[in-house]
């Protein structure tokens, strides 16, 4: 499971932005997810409870904006957003390699006090 090792990073990067500003508690994380990084979630939401604990961020809530798939045709020269998971080019149905969004795994905000 993969969120955790990413959740205790958000949670870590959020802690030291944090401290840095002078705050001793975190209220609230956010997360930008791609929907082709492989992220799940609901797993990510279980490890973030785990990671939180004992430190600043404890009874911090997590919340995140999913950022839909996005890819570009060679061929065509179209970006286009793909049904499912074959990344297929709605003009010529050739499959396309290049991913333009939906990859993302950012840190977009922390809220402290």
């Amino acid at each position: 499971m993969h969120e955790v090792g990413i959740a205790y990073q958000a949670v870590e990067t959020a802690i030291e932005y944090a401290k840095k500003a002078g705050a001793t508690k975190i209220t609230l994380i956010k997360l930008r997810i791609g929907a082709a990084s492989g992220v799940v979630p609901d797993a990510l939401e279980f490890a973030f409870e785990a990671v939180t604990r004992d430190n600043m961020a404890e009874g911090s809530k997590l919340e995140w904006d999913i950022v839909p798939v996005k890819c570009f045709c060679k061929g065509c020269e179209i970006e286009f957003m793909p049904e499912g998971f074959i990344y297929e080019c709605p003009q010529c149905k050739e499959p396309s390699w290049d991913v333009r969004n939906g990859k993302e795994l950012d840190l977009m905000s922390v809220e402290a006090e």
